[in-house]
């Protein structure tokens, strides 16, 4: 059983001290279940290793692409994380839950000048900063508003992370940063160094999503580091931050086997003291930006089992009243999930079934193959390890609506997201009045 999962004495899957077959009576299916607990401790498990390892001279940032809500930026803010957002409506989210706007780091590869001129007038603490052109739109704007905006911009490290070709983002061809293989990012830093309404600060770069080994991790911060010292000897000018990204694997099946957070921590951190001392850099702040890692292991999906086809020979197919409008995921990356029936977990898995989507999409699936236990309509289905990405990415497609959002704790569940209803979905439709 995954963390923070148990039968209950009622036969039942239990997230949070929550019967999961009473809260899908009680908000419906399919419905997103989060589990606060897990998600604090994660957050408390970096904070702590940064305390450790780095003598606590550093920022977590909570990648809030990965599961942004108001309620989950208000639990990062009384964690004491800062915010990784990458859109208006991300920082939107953020300043409306009352986030500190000062630990909101705004990252995107193409932020509009609306979503510049927001994050200067709310004060961001950091800009990171993609390319050259939002460089210049960045000074222009804060020149009009008489403001000196801190920025760091993201370097592409040139570092393969072994992981899905769609989440590789540290190589030189990949739409994020700028290189250093051809030069492009020292001719960042000397354009930066020239602007009066400019204040580089610092440096980040992020390697990819899903990783499972530290090498990567390591070879990075050395190369960030190294690039650092560079920047100093070459230009003179010190950098004082060194945002190293997220990316850290979680377990979606028994194969996974994910990097402990401690060992990231240290990995990262030993590689960054090392070379700050061979380079006589001094002390450089460190951030790095978990958020699959935070809330994917705290989030479950609940299915009802609507039909069972069993086409002989070929595949049998549990089909459930979720689908790719709530769950993209095996759509995009071919991602792979644990499946279990909340209302007997303990039932033996003697079957192979391919968990289909209600959209009338032949990609529609949830997981391809699984072995799950003799499944019958009016099932429970629980998709195991969903807090992240699949909220975040959920649509609406044939026009279904969203589903809920329900955090639990202690035995009490809360809802932070209601359910889209018919009225939602049509709610920036026009008729012209010549039609």
């Amino acid at each position: 059983m995954f963390a923070g999962l148990r039968v209950n004495e009622a036969g039942h899957l239990e997230i949070g001290g929550c019967d999961t077959v009473e809260l899908a009576e009680k908000y419906g299916t399919p419905l997103y279940v989060m589990d606060e607990t897990i998600i604090r401790n994660n957050c408390r498990a970096y904070k702590e290793a940064i305390n450790k390892y780095y003598d606590g001279y550093g920022m977590v940032l909570y990648a809030s692409k990965a599961f942004c809500t108001t309620a989950i930026c208000r639990i990062m803010e009384q964690e004491g994380l800062g915010l990784d957002v990458v859109s208006g409506g991300e920082l939107y989210t953020a300043i409306k839950a009352g986030f500190p706007t000062e630990r909101i780091y705004f990252h995107g590869n193409n932020k509009t000048i609306d979503e510049i001129r927001m994050g200067i007038e709310y004060n961001v603490g950091r800009f990171v900063v993609d390319n050259e052109t939002e460089l210049l739109n960045i000074e222009k704007i804060a020149a009009e508003k008489n403001r000196k905006v801190k920025i760091l911009f993201r370097v592409k490290p040139g570092i393969d992370a072994h992981t899905h070709q769609f989440i590789k983002t540290g190589q030189i061809d990949s739409k994020f940063g700028v290189a250093l293989e051809n030069g492009e990012a020292h001719a960042f830093v000397e354009k930066a160094a020239g602007m009066e309404h400019i204040e580089l600060v610092g440096v980040h770069c992020h390697i990819g999503s899903q990783i499972f080994e530290l090498e990567p991790f390591g070879l990075a911060a050395e190369v960030m580091v190294n690039f650092i010292a560079e920047i100093r000897d070459r230009f003179g000018i010190q950098l004082s931050e060194l945002n190293l990204g997220g990316g850290v694997g979680i377990k979606y099946t028994e194969k996974d086997s994910p990097i402990e957070y401690d060992r990231f921590v240290e990995t990262i951190s030993k590689t960054v003291k090392r070379i700050c001392n061979t380079k006589k850099l001094g002390r450089i702040y460190i951030l790095m930006e978990p958020g699959r890692s935070i809330v994917a292991p705290a989030g479950i999906t609940l299915y009802r089992v609507g039909n069972v086809k069993d086409i002989k020979g070929v595949r049998k197919y549990v089909s459930v009243d979720g689908g790719m409008s709530d769950n993209p995921r095996y759509a995009l990356y071919n991602a792979e999930y644990t499946a279990l029936l909340a209302n007997k977990p303990d039932s033996p898995k003697t079957e192979t079934v391919t968990i289909a989507g209600k959209c009338c999409e032949s990609g529609d699936i949830i997981a391809k193959d699984v072995k799950m236990p003799v499944t019958e309509p009016g099932d429970i289905v629980a998709v195991l390890a969903t807090g992240a990405y699949n909220y975040s990415m959920a649509m609406n497609y044939n026009r279904i609506g969203k589903p809920p959002v329900v955090l639990v704790k202690d035995g009490k569940d809360r809802l932070i997201v209601r359910r889209e209803t018919y009225d939602d979905i049509i709610r920036h439709d026009l008729i012209p009045d010549d039609l």
